[in-house]
């Protein structure tokens, strides 16, 4: 890549990560009153439950669709289809006369942000130069950890003036307007930014033909071994969101304390999700998935063990720090991981793979992780620390192999 397109890349980021964090923060906004408006709805706790959880399948089921959409109309084309569908999801969620149908506008939210995020991720992929496509992925990581930081404050905000917990879907409305502008009359980076040559360490240049299936049979061997470890990695990091409150629970921590301790943990991993880029692009990608998945074996395994210790609270707060740091320095790992994997020409089907098995690992894990914690919460930890240690060996045998140092052109 010149050095005329690295300049025209960075003028365009506003471009680039806008829509993402938008889009993130709007759809944070909302998904975590769905229980409330569930349960406002007439709703049970576990039918509310299930219907918060229609965003996951939604996103499960949209990847592979979406490498359809994202192949034949653009990235850009893809990203406003996205936007205009979750719209009419999100008035779905505002007007659904019953849970039901709240259930079908939560699904479709989550079935848009698949497409959404898959065309973000094929831009990145076929355009951003090999020698900073960490730190340029990490920066999509980042804009992901802005959206769902900022995104519930904005609920808060908009329900302090009506009091009112659905109100909050307008905030979702009005993010995704701003993001189909900024994504339809912004300049367009997929127009402006032409595609470098990557040259690997053989020297040819490989270019998938086909669709989703021809896209596993050629990649499998990758896919399944980079993108199984990629799962775990996803996987862990979703076992955390739960079992870390549970822990706090467990150990007769308010609600308060346990708040602090998730979001100290929270604060960390975002404050370094840069410092990952730098990392992956300077010394490789093991120098981030390693510590990742490193933290999370050595936490959840020391967790498992002082359950009834004296200064079981300490012990949490420490793991949780140790979560943090690890999460914020592979913040982007998984995208990177599948956009080195990815081939060059037609990524999308392979990255649509790619991020439904990662995310069928996000989803499967906690509520494998949920249903072992009934009988006996340190075993739930336990188990999740071995899962980690399996994701260890996993990244140092195979990331080596299959993403060997790619040789860099003057780009």
């Amino acid at each position: 890549m010149s050095q005329e397109n690295s300049g025209l890349f960075l003028k365009l980021a506003p471009s680039i990560y806008g829509p993402t964090i938008l889009f993130t923060l709007g759809e944070f906004a909302i998904m975590p009153l769905i229980p409330v408006i569930a349960v406002n709805m007439g709703a049970t706790l576990g039918l509310s439950g299930f219907i918060a959880s229609a965003v996951v399948v939604g996103q499960l089921a949209g990847n592979l669709p979406a490498s359809w959409v994202v192949s034949r109309a653009g990235e850009r084309i893809a990203m406003l289809i996205a936007s205009g569908v979750a719209l009419l999801a999100a008035l779905g969620i505002a007007y659904a006369p019953n849970p039901a149908m709240l259930g079908v506008a939560v699904f479709v939210a989550g079935f848009s942000a698949a497409t959404f995020g898959l065309a973000r991720h094929s831009f990145m992929t076929t355009r951003v130069p090999v020698r900073f496509r960490a730190r340029a992925l990490s920066l999509i990581g980042g804009s992901h950890r802005m959206g769902r930081f900022g995104g519930p404050f904005l609920a808060a905000g908009v329900m302090a003036f009506t009091g009112e917990p659905g109100t909050a879907v307008w905030a979702f409305v009005a993010c995704l307007v701003f993001t189909a502008i900024l994504v339809g009359f912004a300049p367009d980076p997929e127009r402006l930014i032409t595609p470098p040559v990557t040259v690997t360490d053989t020297g040819t240049i490989t270019v998938a033909r086909g669709g989703i299936l021809a896209a596993i049979r050629e990649g499998r061997a990758p896919l399944l071994r980079v993108g199984g470890c990629a799962a775990i990695l996803s996987g862990l990091r979703s076992v955390k969101d739960v079992l870390l409150p549970l822990w706090g629970v467990s150990i007769g921590m308010d609600a308060t304390g346990i708040a602090l301790v998730v979001g100290l943990s929270g604060a960390i991993d975002f404050a370094l999700f840069y410092t990952s880029g730098q990392v992956m692009d300077r010394y490789g990608r093991l120098w981030a998935a390693l510590p990742a998945t490193a933290a999370m074996a050595l936490s959840f395994l020391v967790l498992s063990l002082t359950h009834d210790v004296p200064g079981a609270a300490g012990w949490l707060i420490a793991a949780a720090t140790v979560i943090g740091l690890g999460n914020g320095l592979s913040s982007g790992i998984v995208l990177t991981l599948g956009a080195d994997l990815a081939p060059v020409g037609n990524p999308a089907p392979f990255l649509a793979a790619w991020r439904t098995l990662v995310d069928f690992g996000g989803a499967a894990a906690p509520v494998a992780a949920s249903a072992i914690a009934v009988a006996s919460l340190p075993l739930a930890s336990a188990s999740a620390g071995v899962l980690a240690v399996i994701g260890v060996a996993g990244f140092a045998r195979w990331v080596p192999r299959y993403i060997p140092r790619l040789r860099r052109d003057s780009q």
